[in-house]
């Protein structure tokens, strides 16, 4: 699904932001928006297809990744136990992996929201239910989460993005290394056939 909606997004790269931040809000409401590849998409349409829209495309990336964690704080914090009615949720949410999460939560405090909102395949989401399910004051989510939320997406989008920047001289890089390459293993097989056929002939000799 998310391959999909990035291939439109390159098609229509000047409404990328507004559908980049669409595609976030679902997210949080646990539709199967990859987060990460939103963020490695909308960085490359910034540096190759728009490059003029480049702050305008993060900072509603940014709004999208951090509105998502609010959507989904508020979903475990109103509903709680709750959700596992909904066989979706029992399956990806499993209760063994709140409780785990929770565990992570009270060991670790502000590093579990850095560690987690690296970790993709729904620990994300995960983490900010079972957040909202602990009550944890809104006003500490908030500020712990637009720290971890900015240093996260800032840090993936800014690589992704120089990477689209370079390609063509990454690319040339590439090239190179692959002549490189193949020439050593020419030579290689080279040297290789022509001591074989010295010692072929020394050992007729003898």
């Amino acid at each position: 699904m998310t391959t999909l909606l990035i291939i439109y997004l390159f098609k229509h790269a000047v409404y990328a932001h507004y559908l980049i931040f669409g595609a976030l809000l679902l997210a949080g409401l646990n539709i199967p928006f990859s987060e990460d590849l939103l963020i490695v998409g909308s960085a490359l349409i910034a540096s190759i297809v728009v490059p003029q829209n480049v702050f305008l495309i993060y900072i509603w990336l940014f709004l999208g990744c951090y509105l998502s964690d609010v959507i989904a704080y508020f979903m475990g914090r109103t509903f709680g136990p709750k959700l596992w009615k909904y066989k979706w949720f029992k399956k990806n949410l499993s209760e063994k992996r709140l409780k785990k999460m929770s565990h992570f939560i009270e060991k670790y405090g502000f590093l579990t929201f850095f560690v987690g909102r690296l970790i993709p395949f729904g620990i994300r989401n995960c983490l900010f239910l079972t957040v909202g399910m602990s009550k944890m004051k809104f006003s500490k989510f908030a500020i712990t989460d637009a720290f971890a939320s900015l240093f996260s997406s800032g840090a993936l989008f800014y690589l992704t993005y120089t990477f689209g920047k370079n390609y063509k001289n990454i690319y040339n890089a590439l090239e190179l290394v692959n002549i490189g390459f193949f020439s050593v293993l020419v030579v290689g097989a080279a040297f290789g056939f022509w001591f074989y056929k010295r010692r072929k002939k020394q050992s007729i000799a003898d």
